[in-house]
């Protein structure tokens, strides 16, 4: 890990203002803004941002690293290709408003590169009309993993773009904080985000309904400002360790690889190990590049435990057993906002950018930060 010992911390949490243009379906939103406040402020006007699946996750932060909207992101893309411009406070003092035309490499680099160039006090990006959602979760116990994940695969293989699906395996704690039926078990949990019908949405996963009894069933039409109930994701912060890394595909060997290291036969501490399924305009090059390039893996694997503060050593050989588990089917790099405490080291950050991309972002660095003032991050040092 990266010590944070005489450095400045810089809290956004005042500049969070929200503004919704309806005439250009576009929203300006400030550094501190949360996503549940746009979603809010845009449903009132018919429209919806590329969110992720969090209430409470920054806007800036999110749409910087790519931002992977588990709702609307196979239909449209990353949310780091709505950006239309951003102000930034660069290294020497100065408040720039950069976009595909003024200052385009810094605006390439902050879109995938993150708190690396600077503070980002402002963001514009444009939104799409609300679309008809249908959408939940299905609760399965554990004698049911087998064939809901074979359903799950029957579900992918004819999914079309506006369905975006994953699933998690979950041991959640014997706590009050948890629902009920989650305490204490090993449940595995299918999300299921549907544009369109119900009805076409009912088609769409009758085989996971057709393979199991769910525990609890609340995959049904939906408003658009519900869709952080989809993956129920805590609001509270936790002392978490987490790793992820995309996989090429997930065929029957993989999801037998992955029961076997983590499903409910192991014993493993991990609380979460999630697949969330790619592709889609997801894997389509945006009108405006950017230095978000990883976009042709199909899935998504994360890794999360909970513990007490100081104890990613102790996770560690926990979490690398499920990734070496799952390397048959990874793909090279990583989603950047997946990138956690265990990857600040340099190798890390340049295997999850990839060297070409790595090294672009490097010289607008020198560029721009020569003195490498914006280092406790998953760190881009200055070229030379």
């Amino acid at each position: 890990m990266v010590s944070a010992d005489g450095a400045v911390l810089i809290n956004l949490r005042r500049i969070n203002d929200v503004s919704i243009d309806a005439g250009t379906s576009s929203a300006v939103v400030g550094g501190g803004s949360q996503w549940q406040d746009v979603v809010d402020a845009a449903a009132e006007v018919g429209l919806a941002p590329l969110a992720g699946s969090s209430p409470n996750v920054g806007v800036v932060g999110y749409t910087l690293g790519g931002g992977v909207s588990p709702t609307l992101g196979r239909a449209h893309g990353f949310a780091a290709d709505w950006v239309q411009w951003v102000e930034i406070v660069t290294p020497d003092g100065q408040l720039r408003r950069v976009d595909r035309d003024n200052e385009p490499e810094l605006f390439w680099a902050v879109r995938g590169g993150k708190g690396n160039f600077g503070v980002v006090t402002r963001m514009r990006f444009q939104m799409v009309p609300t679309p008809p959602l249908f959408g939940g979760g299905l609760y399965f116990a554990a004698e049911h993993v087998g064939p809901v994940l074979a359903a799950f695969q029957d579900v992918v293989a004819h999914a079309p773009d506006g369905l975006s699906i994953s699933f998690a395996f979950l041991r959640l704690p014997d706590a009050p904080f948890v629902p009920e039926f989650l305490r204490g078990r090993f449940t595995l949990h299918v999300r299921v985000a549907y544009l369109g019908s119900a009805a076409e949405g009912e088609k769409l996963i009758a085989p996971l309904r057709a393979a199991a009894p769910p525990m609890v069933d609340t995959v049904a039409e939906m408003p658009f400002a519900a869709i952080a109930g989809i993956h129920a994701d805590p609001v509270d912060p936790l002392p978490a360790y987490e790793r992820g890394t995309f996989l090429r595909e997930l065929p029957t060997a993989a999801i037998e690889a992955l029961v076997n290291a983590a499903g409910p036969e192991t014993g493993t501490p991990l609380v979460m190990v999630e697949v969330r399924h790619l592709g889609g305009a997801l894997a389509r090059p945006p009108s405006t590049p950017s230095a978000v390039l990883r976009r042709d893996a199909s899935f998504q694997l994360f890794v999360a435990a909970v513990g007490d503060p100081g104890m990613d050593e102790a996770f560690r050989p926990e979490i690398q057993s499920v990734l070496d588990a799952m390397r048959p089917w990874s793909a090279e790099g990583s989603q950047i906002n997946f990138l956690t405490a265990y990857d600040t080291n340099p190798e890390g950050v340049r295997a999850a950018y990839g060297p070409d991309v790595f090294d672009r972002l490097a010289r607008i660095k020198h560029r721009y930060d020569q003195g490498n003032m914006f280092r406790i991050n998953h760190n881009i040092a200055p070229a030379n």
